[in-house]
């Protein structure tokens, strides 16, 4: 199968990448490399620096590449940044995938698109949270990949498409930047490596759903090869707090961490996983990695010295 990927040189971008390269698919990149690196990618991937906000550009990459199935990553994904400026977050990720659809029919091709779990359920929602609760959430960020999950629906229902959107939940692993603002696992690994206090906001028993990178990339491979429309939840299903995080993650690096406790953010979820059965049942998808597993590896990877091409 013929790929591109928008977002590709990105943390999970590179991954998935990876994925359908081990598959024997051809795989292209678009990606405006504002965050993106290209030295996370094979060599043999050929990256387009283009935005899915500039149409004639999106539209000359996907004419050229003539891909069978596009998956959509490219996305403003900060949640703070969608508060602060709700239309720069909508042009993003509401405009920019419209472009990516429409592209997407002029190439007769599919559409996989990466949506938020974490963000889009509301504090009410059951935990775990099954797709079929009506989402609510709580910033412009959500609200924007829940509008654009609505016109993936809606071409489906106009044109006949089959495009599909996965609901990541706190996704983490190697390549994940260790000293950024967003990934709590590879920023904690970045603090009990250096020897440095990690900052817990709020009392440390709030929970996510921590899902592992590489099991990311083959729920993706999974959706592709099942080639039928539908929204699923890609998580594990399981709560786990940032005390239980830290704890792992003393076992890892064999160090006691002392954390820093700050207040909590305003709007923060207290609890948050995702149900994961209908990805089981329609596309044969489980995730194999445990988070102690997980934060391991991420630890590894960044006593390593956090390499590009590391942690497949």
């Amino acid at each position: 199968m013929r790929i591109l990927v928008t977002g590709g040189a990105g943390f999970i971008g590179s991954h998935l990448t990876d994925a359908f390269l081990g598959n024997g698919d051809e795989v292209a990149v678009l990606d405006d490399l504002s965050r993106g690196r290209p030295e996370r990618l094979d060599p043999s991937v050929v990256v387009h620096k283009a935005s899915i906000t500039d149409v004639a550009a999106l539209n000359a990459v996907v004419e050229q590449v003539r891909p069978a199935l596009i998956c959509h990553l490219a996305a403003q994904i900060d949640v703070r940044v969608s508060v602060e400026s709700p239309a720069e977050d909508a042009a993003v990720n509401v405009v920019g995938t419209v472009n990516v659809l429409e592209a997407a029919r002029a190439a007769g091709a599919r559409v996989l698109f990466a949506s938020t779990g974490g963000a889009i359920y509301g504090v009410d929602a059951p935990v775990p949270t099954p797709e079929d609760v009506l989402p609510g959430p709580q910033a412009p960020y959500g609200t924007a990949k829940y509008c654009a999950e609505q016109y993936l629906g809606l071409y489906n229902r106009l044109y006949g498409t089959r495009h599909a959107a996965l609901r990541l939940a706190n996704v983490y692993g190697p390549r994940q930047d260790p000293a950024g603002e967003a990934g709590v696992v590879g920023i904690f690994c970045g603090h009990a490596f250096r020897g440095e206090r990690p900052t817990v906001f709020g009392d440390g028993h709030q929970t996510r759903d921590y899902v592992y990178v590489g099991d990311v990339a083959e729920a993706f491979v999974a959706a592709a090869r099942a080639d039928r429309p539908g929204v699923w939840n890609i998580g594990t299903g399981h709560e786990t707090s940032v005390r239980e995080l830290l704890d792992l993650l003393g076992r890892a690096s064999g160090r006691t961490l002392d954390p820093e406790f700050a207040p909590a953010r305003p709007g923060e979820l207290q609890r948050s996983a995702l149900a994961n059965d209908g990805a089981a049942r329609d596309l044969g998808w489980t995730p194999r990695t445990t988070v102690a597993d997980g934060v391991a590896a991420v630890y590894r990877w960044v006593a390593d010295g956090s390499p590009d091409r590391a942690g497949r």
